[in-house]
């Protein structure tokens, strides 16, 4: 199985990288930007990128999801699939209490993931409703019990949710070898007992069975630290975001509150700008009389005296 959550040969270059874009872009812009980019690769002179590009299908809004939340969270993927690995192994050797454990485990797992996802759609401008979230829960269960489902998901390009089998299925696990009964020991040390031989074969399983769940355990409370730690830095963004917002919201207070001050002053800005030029009209009527009364003052002035003249 494909543990690289994704990754592919070539991949960051070329079609493939273009490829992980486009099922990483939401439902709604896939198309639009699928377009896009098959003309870009056309125009390069690339046409079969371009055919590769322009028959991308466009994945259900629950697949989206689950390749957003691969690409978004490579290291939490690969372990997510490690413990699909583990489960399947473990699952064919325990005991009724154990299968009990396990998928007490295994919906803890889904659960908190699936949420993780959801919490990515919604940065991504994309909420989830409540029977795409259970699409999204039946693929992440899929990927833990079916070995074909998760070599899908790791591909990064799902087109529509998967279905989980009916019980886990063990890939490629090798089946447990059991003595056969016609083999003979080499040494001429005489067999064991029946009963003893049941015993010891019986003290393996359980060994075996004890350690197959210590493995799924230790991936799965692995899996769950991930978890706990992606919740712990996403309330950390959120606050961060939150904090960003309430300094924006006063920042646009403020900006209000300027506005509507400039507003008052550009009123009070007009209004005295009408003013002055009334005064200013006025001082120009004033100077005309002032400059009338001059030269009357000045003829009266030369009248006087040129009569002063002639009276000597």
């Amino acid at each position: 199985m494909n543990t690289r959550t994704g990754r592919r040969g070539g991949a960051g270059h070329g079609v493939e990288a273009v490829l992980d874009e486009l099922y990483t872009t939401p439902p709604s812009d896939f198309v639009a930007r699928r377009e896009t980019l098959a003309a870009a690769a056309k125009t390069a002179g690339r046409l079969d990128d371009a055919r590769r590009i322009r028959a991308a299908r466009r994945p259900t809004l629950a697949a989206w999801a689950a390749n957003l939340l691969l690409r978004s969270q490579p290291e939490e993927s690969r372990q997510f699939l490690e413990l699909g690995r583990a489960l399947r192994e473990a699952y064919q050797a325990l005991n009724a209490d154990g299968l009990k454990d396990l998928s007490a485990q295994r919906r803890r797992v889904v659960s908190a993931l699936s949420r993780q996802a959801a919490q990515l759609a919604r940065d991504a401008g994309q909420r989830l409703s409540d029977s795409v979230q259970q699409d999204l829960e039946e693929t992440l269960r899929a990927v833990l019990a079916d070995p074909d489902a998760a070599d899908q998901w790791a591909g990064g390009r799902l087109v529509s949710a998967l279905t989980p089998p009916s019980e886990f299925r063990p890939g490629t696990t090798p089946p447990t070898k059991r003595p056969s009964p016609r083999s003979r020991p080499a040494s001429p040390s005489p067999s064991p007992s029946p009963g003893r031989a049941s015993k010891d074969e019986l003290a393996e399983r359980r060994r075996a069975r004890q350690e197959q769940l210590a493995r799924a355990r230790e991936a799965a409370e692995a899996a769950q630290q991930r978890l706990r730690e992606e919740r712990a830095r996403q309330a950390d963004v959120d606050a961060e975001l939150q904090r960003a917002r309430e300094r924006t919201e006063e920042a646009r207070r403020r900006m209000s509150a300027v506005e509507e001050q400039m507003q008052q002053a550009r009123e009070e800005c007009r209004q005295a700008e009408n003013e002055q030029g009334e005064a200013e009209e006025h001082s120009r009527s004033v100077a005309d009389v002032v400059a009338r009364a001059e030269r009357a003052a000045h003829e009266t002035t030369q009248q006087v005296r040129r009569m002063a003249r002639g009276a000597t």
